[in-house]
Formats: C-alpha cells, structure tokens, sequence
C-alpha cells in the first residue's frame, strides 16, 4: 500500500512539473486579488518559486513595496520614485501571476492609439472571451502614465487607500515594453476580469502599472492560456480574512485608471 502511494505521489508530482514545462499554456498565480485588495501585503512566495513558473508577468511585492514587471526571464521592482532596480530571489511577493512567454498571434499595432483605442483594439483581435491571455507590447511610445506605490506598514490598509496615496509618473518619447493579461469575466475575485498591464522602458529603469499611453510605433504579441492555477497562501491571517465581500467596484477604480483618463 505504502509503494502505491509513493507512486501516486511521483506521478502527481511529475503532472506538476509538465504543467510548468516551458511549452505550457498554464498562468501561475500566487494568491488571490480579493486577498490583496483585503490588505494581506506580507509576502509568502519567494522571487526564486516564481522564476520557476514562467519568465513573464506581474505582481507586487512584501509589503506592497512598488510594482513588478516579469520580462525575459528577469523581475524588476518598480519602486514608489518609478525607478527600478532587480531584486534577490529571497525577496517575497504577496501577489504574482507567470507563465513562459510563447507568442501565438503578432502584429502591428496601429500608431497613435492611447489607452482606451488600445483596448479596443485588442479586443478586436482576442478569439475568445473565454480564456486567458499573456499581452507584450514592445516598441515607441508617446506618451506613458503609470503609477507605484510606497512600502506599507502594518496595520496593513486595504488596497483601495493605499492607492489613494500612489505616485503617479508620466514619461514621454520612450521605449519600452507594455507586460500584462487579459483575464475572464469568471474569475472576478481570483484575479482582474480584463486588463491588467505594467510598464516599463527599455534600459529597464523606469516604469509601474499602466494608467495610459500614446502608442508611436510598436508590436503586439499575445500568448493564448489554456490553464490558470492559483497557489494559496498559507498563513492564518489568509485563513481567517473574509473574503467573501465583491471588490468590483474597488477594482474598476483601483486597476482600471478611468480617474485618470
């Protein structure tokens, strides 16, 4: 009996590792955004853990200390100044989405196009609304609005103050790299329903969450996910939140940068 469930448990854990094979269509995400949204910023899963799940995506970091851009392979920490630096592996996130980067659709993206005519365009060229999509938008850009926000002390705020207090960084003529998903209306509360896009620039050393752009010239590449899988945190302060509430609102004010537009 002891043999068979050792080899259960192998074969389990050899699914595990095909999941995350580089050639998956699978997002790895580390908590919940309800979680966030409640102010659960302490970190519980190591930069390290995340480079294994991907090389692209997005996130926070412990304490909700800046903005994470995940691009080739390397997680940058977009500080509340909107400068970046590259943490350690050691360092914790309280919130991160990965995947390894394949792209299944390319083209380009129509010139003068800003936030909102951005989002119509890509909605345009999504199959389906039923899936979940990686976005990499690589090229010029004429204008870019982003935001960060400060490491927060305990106790923690919910998210929606803390971002009452983000700094917001416009920048002009620039390169860079738009790094982001799109997400299903059916997972509202797991993660974003639509958009959730971070910036930043070619020499890597600027950038946040997107609030708007002006697009001069660059390229659009999307990879199509067939898997979402959600590890949650362990902690008891995660076990005994309610999370039961609908953030909706909250998140369409806080993720969508309609005030800003």
């Amino acid at each position: 009996m002891r043999k068979i469930i050792l080899t259960v448990y192998f074969l389990f854990c050899l699914c595990l590792t095909d999941v995350f094979a580089q050639d998956a269509d699978v997002i790895y995400q580390q908590s919940s955004m309800n979680a966030l949204m409640e102010g659960l910023f302490d970190g519980e899963f190591s930069l390290g853990s995340l480079k294994t799940k991907g090389n692209f995506g997005l996130g926070t970091f412990d304490n909700l200390d800046g903005e994470m851009v995940f691009i080739d392979g390397v997680v940058y920490q977009i500080k509340s100044n909107g400068r970046s630096l590259i943490p350690l592996d050691n360092l914790e996130t309280p919130f991160a989405m990965a995947v390894f980067f394949k792209a299944d659709f390319e083209s380009k993206i129509p010139q003068q196009l800003n936030s909102l005519s951005l989002t119509n365009y890509l909605d345009s060229v999504l199959p389906s609304r039923n899936r979940f999509y990686a976005i990499k938008i690589s090229g010029k850009f004429k204008y870019v609005k982003v935001r960060s926000v400060h490491s927060q002390n305990k106790p923690y705020p919910r998210l929606i103050d803390a971002l009452k207090k983000q700094k917001t960084f416009e920048l002009k003529d620039v390169e860079g790299d738009i790094v982001g998903f799109w997400c299903p209306q059916f997972v509202e509360g797991l993660n974003i329903p639509g958009y959730h896009l971070h910036f930043i620039t070619k020499d890597r050393t600027r950038g946040g969450h997107l609030l708007d752009c002006v697009i001069d010239n660059a390229d659009l590449k999307i990879d199509y996910l067939n898997g979402f899988l959600v590890e949650l945190p362990k902690s008891r302060e995660f076990l005994d939140k309610d999370l039961s509430q609908s953030v909706k609102k909250e998140l369409k004010e806080g993720y969508s940068g309609e005030k800003d537009k």
